[in-house]
């Protein structure tokens, strides 16, 4: 059996959500490995819809072991509420089945509020964050002078880690207008949160190593996609974090080897949150109707999404980047109906044909569309559970993509649904 790593191969909210869930019923151990509460997924089971920001999506699952990672940055009080709203829908949540990386660090509110800060800049530049403290808690891991889970054990040493935090974050909140934070504060905060998180603290690392050997299948469950990861995105309106499959690994102190197969998920239309570049972005009447035909409005932020045709360039980018074995087509059905359909297969940059997005701000901005036109289809794909039931038109579409991004379809998501995939490929059985 395979281990499966779920990310996503455009700019998030490709429906993540409805897949992760249905593999994470046939897995044994859910893994998040990087992003915090930034990220959503909204979860319908037996009727019952979750929204979960930080949980891995095997919680609402019996029998499964989710565990949160070394690579994520876990706000303890929005950890807590998001247990408590869950418990509250009928969940299990305890210490025998979640588990949180000894050495995941921590969202404080100066972080949030630092976030809130610059997104809300006189000169009006903004990177389009969620003002949820994830960057600014990243730097701070990066620069070794965060507060991790394991600092909370450590009472005695703990406010000498907070005042080396604010010898930074005070100076820096004085030179933009703000008074400074108070360490003691602070400090009785988390010693206030600590006997909350503590029981669920874990080697993680060890938890994942002992369930390898116990022949489980284990589910790494990413947030965000590939166009927001720091590194290969489009930089700066990235998140802060790595956003494809290699983080799997370095997220949760699991080797390389164990990373089995990647599962890339990929609307059939593009969408983006926030702000910068969108090369195939449709400020017509057809982009607000996949708007509204799609529900596209953030889980986690409500905020409108902006939305495109579907950019063959971006996603077989992100395919060579993150690893991708196999792709879930997701929101098939929410192109019911158009007469004809355009997917970008090229980029125009300042007079030239390019076959990838380029890495600067600027080229990326002024990046033009290629564009090859299908027909589209009048029947109904929606419930679909295999080829038979698509339209041929929806098929051709479908095996026309496979060609351009050079990477199999494994599943077809046709509706919000959990059952309504038509499935090519059993991720956990794929090695």
């Amino acid at each position: 059996m395979a281990n499966v790593v779920v990310v996503g191969s455009q700019w998030g909210d490709e429906g993540k959500g409805k897949i992760v869930d249905w593999l994470s019923s046939r897995a044994d151990v859910v893994a998040r490995f990087q992003g915090g509460h930034n990220a959503g997924h909204t979860l319908v089971v037996d009727g019952t819809v979750y929204k979960l920001s930080l949980l891995p999506s095997g919680i609402v699952r019996g029998g499964k072991l989710s565990v949160i990672g070394n690579g994520v940055v876990l706000d303890p009080w929005a950890f807590l509420d998001e247990v408590a709203r869950i418990r509250a829908q009928g969940v299990k949540i305890t210490p025998d089945n979640l588990k949180i990386s000894e050495s995941a660090a921590l969202i404080l509110p100066i972080h949030s509020e630092l976030d809130g800060i610059r997104e809300n800049r006189v000169d009006g530049i903004k990177i389009g964050t969620t003002k949820r403290g994830i960057g600014p808690a990243y730097e701070d891991k990066v620069a070794r002078r965060a507060i991790r889970v394991c600092d909370l054990n450590d009472p005695v040493h703990l406010k000498e880690r907070v005042d080396n935090l604010l010898h930074h974050h005070n100076a820096l909140r004085v030179g933009l207008g703000h008074p400074e934070t108070n360490a003691e504060e602070l400090t009785q905060k988390l010693l206030d949160v600590a006997p909350h998180i503590l029981p669920f603290m874990a080697p993680v690392w060890q938890v994942l190593d002992d369930a390898q050997k116990s022949e489980q299948k284990i589910l790494f469950e990413g947030a965000q996609g590939a166009m927001l990861d720091i590194d290969h995105g489009t930089y700066p309106f990235v998140t802060s974090s790595n956003t494809i499959a290699g983080q799997a690994a370095a997220g949760t102190g699991i080797g390389p080897r164990s990373l089995n197969y990647v599962l890339g998920i990929t609307k059939a239309y593009t969408t983006r949150v926030g702000e910068g570049p969108f090369p195939t972005e449709l400020d017509d009447a057809v982009g607000q109707r996949l708007g509204e035909r799609g529900h596209e409005f953030g889980t986690v932020t409500g905020r409108k999404r902006r939305c495109g045709w579907f950019d063959a360039v971006m996603v077989r980018q992100a395919i060579i980047t993150g690893g991708i074995t196999g792709i879930a087509l997701t929101k098939l059905d929410v192109l019911d109906g158009f007469p004809e359909l355009k997917i970008c297969t090229g980029y125009k940059v300042d007079g030239k044909i390019m076959k990838r997005l380029p890495a600067g701000a600027t080229q990326q901005a002024n990046v033009k569309p290629i564009y090859e036109t299908m027909p589209g289809w009048q029947g109904s794909t929606r419930g679909a559970r295999s080829w038979a039931d698509l339209p041929a038109e929806a098929v051709k579409y479908v095996r026309h993509i496979e060609e351009l991004i050079g990477c199999p379809v494994g599943m077809v998501s046709t509706s919000p649904e959990r059952d309504d995939v038509i499935l090519m490929r059993d991720p956990f059985k794929a090695v």
